[in-house]
Formats: structure tokens, sequence, C-alpha cells
């Protein structure tokens, strides 16, 4: 077993980038199954959320942060701290941008953090199945190599597959010796209520309308297997909103909307948690809730680091 352990390497990696690029999505292909919410909306990722992933003796642990954007509430304040704590505690980072796009000034900011902290970088360019043509890359790898001296940089399709592979091996030569952190089984750090409540938040994500999702959080109040023997798990989760108009619009009319997150969302927890659920959803009104910090506090978030 000891020399088990001397042939072990490990390393964190941080995702970082601009929002809408793909991080989530990502770090659900190489991992091989969905552990962070993904939507075609920006800024779905409010909180860092741990993937692992143990191939023989190399143990990656991913960290997906939210994608770096200017605050304009005290929950933005929370995703930038987020995201630049992480970049100073891990052993790498992956940075991921987007296939055709111009280098944006997140993108610089975080490269400067690179430099700033000499920490070592991979370069992931995601959506190439959208490029009608791949030479198109060529120009994009130049610019952004010329920005930092990059241990690799690998075009990928989250979407497809193509290149995933390849990337997990780049990211393990960045692993160092020092044994495993988690179990090789361990798929996540995020307890199960988070989970249920990030599975509920990303189906309202994909069926509301744009001002609705970012003025949502879902809170799981309960989640509990039943004594019965019946394999059932109960989850009650509510769901709170901003304004008294979005919570119209979740529910949906005769409760239609609210039925269609619940079932789509049941469906998702089923296939991740391995049992039957019986969810139950309600939806609350909190004004407001992204610049009060005891709501942001209790709704997970650590409001007390950005108190005026």
């Amino acid at each position: 077993m000891e020399l088990e352990q001397e042939n072990q390497k490990s390393a964190f990696i941080a995702i970082v980038g601009r929002p809408n690029v793909g991080k989530s999505s990502l770090l659900n292909a190489m991992l091989g199954q969905k552990v962070a919410i993904v939507s075609n909306k920006p800024q779905t990722t409010r909180t860092r959320i741990m993937g692992v992933l143990t191939r023989g003796e190399v143990q990656l642990v991913f960290i997906d942060t939210p994608g770096l954007l200017k605050p304009h509430n005290r929950l933005g304040d929370y995703m930038v701290k987020s995201v630049t704590e992480s970049v100073a505690g891990v052993d790498a980072c992956l940075l991921v941008t987007e296939a055709g796009k111009k280098v944006a000034p997140a993108d610089l900011e975080l490269i400067k953090k690179f430099q700033s902290l000499k920490i070592p970088a991979v370069l992931a360019i995601n959506k190439i199945d959208l490029l009608p043509e791949k030479s198109a890359l060529i120009p994009q790898i130049q610019e952004l190599s010329a920005l930092f001296d990059f241990a690799a940089v690998v075009p990928v399709s989250a979407s497809d597959g193509s290149g995933v592979k390849e990337l997990v091996g780049e990211l393990e030569k960045l692993a160092m010796p020092g044994g495993h952190f988690f179990e090789e089984d361990t798929l996540t750090d995020q307890p199960e209520r988070v989970l249920a409540g990030e599975i509920v938040r990303e189906k309202i994500l994909r069926l509301c309308s744009k001002e609705v999702p970012h003025g949502i959080a879902v809170v799981v109040e309960r989640m509990r297997e039943r004594g019965d023997r019946s394999g059932i798990t109960d989850v009650d989760a509510t769901i709170y909103c901003e304004k008294e108009s979005h919570k119209g619009i979740v529910i949906g009319k005769n409760g239609a909307m609210l039925k269609k997150v619940g079932s789509l969302a049941r469906a998702d927890m089923e296939r991740f948690f391995d049992c039957k659920i019986n969810l139950q959803l309600w939806v609350k009104v909190k004004e407001d809730w992204r610049n009060r910090s005891a709501l942001l506090h209790s709704f997970g978030f650590d409001s007390k680091d950005f108190n005026p």
C-alpha cells in the first residue's frame, strides 16, 4: 500500500474563463458524468463545484468556477471572489476559451493572474464543432500563445467529445507526487442537497425567460430516504424569486411550468442518485435577495466575505 501511495500523483486544477464558454460542459465531459449544471445562458455556475477524476495513479481534482464578470450585486461580488480565490489556491489552471472568438478582457485578466502567481496553465479552445473552417483556429492559437507560455493548447468540443481525452492527458502531466486526496470512486465533493438544488435550478434556467433565471435560488429543505424499504427518497425544495412577477412565470399557467421543471428535475435526480425520487417544489418571493447578505449566507454563499 505504501509503495502504491509513493507512485500516486495528483493536481488541483481550476477551470476558468469568461461566461458561457462551456466550462461546466467540459468538466462533465472530462469526468464522463454530469456534476455541474449546464445551460445556454451565461453565469450558470455560481459556486465552485469540485469534480474528481482518478485514472490509475493520477488523480485530478477540478474546481469549476463561475465565469469572470463585472459584478452588479453582492452575488456577483461573491462569484468574482470565488474565481480569484480558486486561481490562487491550485496547482494549475485550465483556461477555456471559445473557438473563433477574439481574446476578451476577462481572458487577459486571468492570464495576468497566471503570470503573477507563476502558475502553469493549459489552454482549451472549446466548441470547435461549431467552426465551419478549422483553419480559423490557427491565428487564435498564435494570439493566445503569444500572451502566455501555456503548458499545452488543446482544441476541444465538450459537446461531441473531440479532444477531451487529449486534454485530460495534458492535464495529467501537471500532476505532482504526493498521494491522492479522495477515494478512487469519488466524483464530487458537493453534498447531495446542493446537487439536487442545482438540478432544479438548471431546469428553470433552460425553460424560463432571460430575466427570471439569475433572480432565482433553489434551497433543498429536506432530502431523506423513506424508512419503509420502498427505496423512495423525498426531496422538498423551495425556489426563491426576487419578484412576484417572476414567481408567476416559474409557476406558469395552472402550474404548468412548475410541473415541467419538477418532472425534468426528478428524472435527472433519479439518474444521478440511482433511486426513486418524490420531488415537491414550492415557490416563494425574497425581494432583492442577491444584495442581502443574510439571505446569501442562508442560500449557501459566503456573503460574510464581502460585507461592506
